[in-house]
């Protein structure tokens, strides 16, 4: 029974080594997508862009934000609001962000700029304060 044992252990490390050493490096690259593609929430004034059908968001670090709606989020209802807008930092092209980019600069100024996807939105206040 025990040379039995000893045979199957034999077999069985080198399995498990095998095993969990890439169990956990498909962990790991898991875990560094989800750090790029998380969920994060912005709050500030909702605006009509200069690019048409763009929205775009002045945060309260005074941070300009190019809003990208999906269907389910209408935008164009809450121009004029302080919302919360919930959703993650898109990765745009460089075609894409070339197109936008005449706009981007006429609207942010001298703030700091973020492309964000959103997913949701909620009304913070139905007019923004100044």
């Amino acid at each position: 029974m025990l040379r039995k044992f000893a045979r199957i252990s034999l077999w069985m490390v080198p399995i498990l080594f095998v095993g969990l050493t890439a169990a956990s490096q498909y962990g790991a690259a898991q875990m560094s997508d989800d750090k790029t593609s998380a969920q994060q929430t912005v709050i500030g004034c909702l605006q009509k862009g200069l690019e048409p059908g763009g929205f775009f968001l002045i945060g309260a670090n005074n941070q300009h934000w190019e809003l990208y709606q999906n269907d389910k989020v209408s935008l164009a209802d809450h121009v004029g609001q302080t919302v919360a807008v919930s959703g993650i930092l898109p990765k745009r092209s460089v075609t894409q962000e070339e197109k936008s980019q005449p706009f981007e600069k006429k609207e942010t100024g001298t703030r700091k700029h973020g492309d964000f996807e959103v997913s949701s939105l909620k009304v913070v206040s139905q007019t923004c304060s100044k």
